[in-house]
Formats: C-alpha cells, sequence, structure tokens
C-alpha cells in the first residue's frame, strides 16, 4: 500500500471569520517542508467575502453584515450558521496536484456526497463550484502562496440563504442558490461534515496515487 503525507483533520466549530482568515495566513507564511498538511473544518457567523477580484457593485444591498475583502480568487460569496466550511492548507507539490486538478477534486468531493442521497449535482467549467441544476450549493475560493494552498469550500447544509440575495453570488446576476434541506437532504451536518472530509482525504490519496502510478 502506498503511505500518504499526514493529514490533520481539525474540526473548529463556531469561529469568527477573519482571526481564521488571518490563522490560515500565518500558517501557510510559516511553514517548512515538513510542515503537515491541515484540513480546518469551520462554520462562520454572518460575514460576505469578497476575493480579490471581486467587486463592489456586486453587493447589491448592504446589511448590518459585515464584508471582508479577503485575499482568495473569486468574488463575493456569503457564509452563515448552517454552511460547513473547508478550509485546505496543503503543500500542493507533495501531493502532486495542481490548481485546476484541486478545483476539480473540491467539486468532486461535494458531488460525491450528495450522490450518496441521491441527489445528481455537476461541476460547471465556466464557473467553480457546485450546482443542482442551476442553483448553486457550494462555492470555491483558494489563494497559492510558495507553492501551498489555503481557503477552500463552503457547501450550503441548513442555513438561512436570505443574506444571498443581498449580492450577485459569486459575481453571477440572479444565481440562485440552494442547500441540502431544500433537496430533501436531512441528514445532521455534522454528519456530512464527517462525509465531505472522508471525500477530500481519499480524493486527495486517490490523487497521488494515480500521479505515483504514471511515473513507475
Amino acid at each position: 500500500m502506498n503511505s500518504h503525507p499526514p493529514l490533520h483533520i481539525r474540526a473548529l466549530g463556531l469561529v469568527e471569520y477573519e482571526p481564521t482568515w488571518r490563522a490560515m495566513q500565518r500558517f501557510t507564511a510559516a511553514r517548512t517542508r515538513d510542515t503537515a498538511d491541515e484540513i480546518w473544518l469551520v462554520q462562520h457567523p454572518p460575514t460576505y467575502t469578497q476575493g480579490q477580484a471581486g467587486k463592489p457593485e456586486h453587493l447589491l444591498n448592504p446589511t448590518s453584515i459585515p464584508v471582508v475583502k479577503i485575499d482568495r480568487g473569486g468574488q463575493i460569496t456569503y457564509h452563515g450558521p448552517g454552511q460547513i466550511v473547508a478550509y485546505l492548507l496543503l503543500d500542493l507539490r507533495r501531493w502532486q496536484i495542481n490548481v485546476r486538478e484541486l478545483v476539480r477534486l473540491l467539486e468532486q468531493a461535494v458531488i460525491d456526497l450528495l450522490a450518496e442521497y441521491g441527489v445528481a449535482a455537476q461541476g460547471r467549467t465556466d464557473a467553480p463550484g457546485v450546482y443542482v441544476r442551476d442553483a448553486k450549493i457550494a462555492a470555491l475560493g483558494l489563494k497559492i502562496k510558495n507553492g501551498c494552498c489555503y481557503h477552500g469550500l463552503s457547501f450550503n447544509v441548513n442555513m438561512d440563504l436570505t443574506p444571498f440575495a443581498n449580492i450577485n453570488p459569486c459575481g453571477y446576476h440572479g444565481l440562485r442558490v440552494t442547500q441540502c434541506i431544500e433537496l430533501g437532504v436531512t441528514v445532521p451536518p455534522e454528519e456530512l461534515q464527517a462525509e465531505l472530509t472522508q471525500n477530500l482525504v481519499h480524493g486527495l490519496q486517490r490523487h497521488l496515487d494515480e500521479k505515483r502510478a504514471v511515473l513507475e
């Protein structure tokens, strides 16, 4: 059996957005070749985040919900309780994965999870994320620095979707959003989080095994 790099899973619960983001930056800046990779699992209080390419006009209706300008790719999105967020702090060279491959892997982890509950979902080449028909259920955003990544994906499970109406989600006017509860998936969020984590870990390990097999 092929050995895989260690991957530490940290379930941090409900945490404020900006301190978590700053902690990811510090973790990545302090990495060495020996630093183990981590996945952080969190939920956030209501927060809009605006990526590096974010345009202010995509916030259609300013509210009391804070807008945090951050360093991931992409436009504006919303985080709130009832949404699973998985942050991947990875050395991409260690996993022999490029950004495009990682985006597909993140999408597939969600697609496979939903398929377990009879929900057909898919990615889109023109707009990263996971969609059920024309409604978005998971958003992606990454930051790459010195061959390592942070940020990750958000997956709508059982949350108040109303704040999405105040933005063009991910910069797309009129883009609908959906969540597990609306699709008949009523499994507790903790269980879905565990399944999503397993899909992410297995996806990374499978990708690395495939890369190694090509070289043998």
